[in-house]
């Protein structure tokens, strides 16, 4: 086939190598824009367009792409069969979406219709789900309502983060991808419609996502900073500054048994950092001080001369 791909994180990144592999002719990558990012707000390209150019394929990078009139011309003047889209970043307008005779095919982070919106991934871990996967689907001018092509459901380990689930997800995806491609080249793939009762969001994140609440329980907590990683993580207050946690673990039952925190209060056992929660209690194990580096809990404790009893989040 002849396509168009939009994406722009590493995420997407498997997926574009894949159809090539595939043999498709990738005839226009659509990517965002290069940005500014790090200590001295250098121009950095995104993966995908890294990607692209290691391919000789041509590159746009329109800042938007709703009411562009160039960016439009170039769209249609490829006269693609199919408009991939994979973690592109923007909404896709329905002058694009009515534009292939395939439509626009996506990939999306989770099995919908769970986890509608823009961070299916990082929600599923969050929510301590044991079950996730990838869903191709063809767009539609909803939030990600269109009708589902196929779609691979995955398990999601105990201990597993966001990141390590974005990595599996992306190359299951990309082989997901090009497996939907054959079948609508072969015409032996149809659409099924989404059961709008099974419906769920998954929101953008915010900074206040990374907020510990220490009236949830110690697994709820943990869930949550597995899912918010790299961003929003894990973060608190420790007497008046911010406290974040890049490491943590659930006490085992055992010990939270022999001995009850109170929701809140830091209790210091040995090396060991506790804290309780509604029900058991988490055990920071690296963690970073507002304006210091991350340290292990054990450093943390010789260097800042910590006493039990402590209440975090004030």
């Amino acid at each position: 086939m002849k396509l168009i791909f939009c994406g722009t994180p590493e995420f997407a990144v498997g997926t574009l190598e894949a159809v090539i592999a595939a043999e498709h002719e990738v005839a226009l990558v659509v990517t965002q824009p290069d940005r500014a990012a790090g200590r001295g707000m250098e121009m950095h390209a995104p993966p995908v367009k890294q990607a692209a150019e290691a391919h000789g394929i041509a590159v746009v990078q329109p800042e938007k792409i709703r009411n562009n009139t160039e960016f439009r011309e170039r769209i249609e003047a490829v006269g693609a069969d199919a408009i991939l889209v994979v973690a592109y970043g923007r909404i896709v307008p329905p002058w694009m979406l009515a534009l292939p005779r395939l439509g626009c095919i996506n990939l999306h982070g989770s099995l919908l219709p769970k986890y509608r919106g823009a961070a299916p991934i990082q929600w599923a871990v969050a929510n301590g789900d044991k079950v996730t996967g990838v869903t191709t689907m063809r767009l539609d001018e909803g939030l990600d309502t269109g009708e589902i092509l196929l779609s691979h459901e995955v398990t999601i380990g105990a201990d597993e983060t966001a990141v390590d689930l974005f990595h599996s997800l992306a190359s299951i995806g990309a082989e997901l991808m090009v497996e939907t491609l054959a079948g609508l080249a072969a015409g032996t793939l149809m659409g099924k419609k989404q059961d709008e009762a099974l419906a769920t969001l998954a929101p953008i994140l915010t900074r206040e996502d990374g907020a510990i609440d220490f009236a949830r329980t110690a697994q709820q907590i943990y869930n949550r900073w597995r899912g918010f990683q790299p961003w929003p993580g894990a973060h608190t207050k420790l007497r008046g500054k911010k406290l974040i946690v890049h490491r943590m673990h659930v006490l085992s039952e055992s010990r939270n048994e022999a001995s009850r925190i109170e929701s809140g209060v830091l209790r210091v056992s040995g090396d060991e950092l506790l804290v309780g929660c509604e029900a058991g209690s988490v055990v920071f194990d690296e963690v970073q001080m507002e304006g210091k580096k991350p340290m292990s809990a054990t450093e943390f404790l010789r260097g800042f001369q910590l006493k039990s009893g402590v209440r975090l989040g004030i």
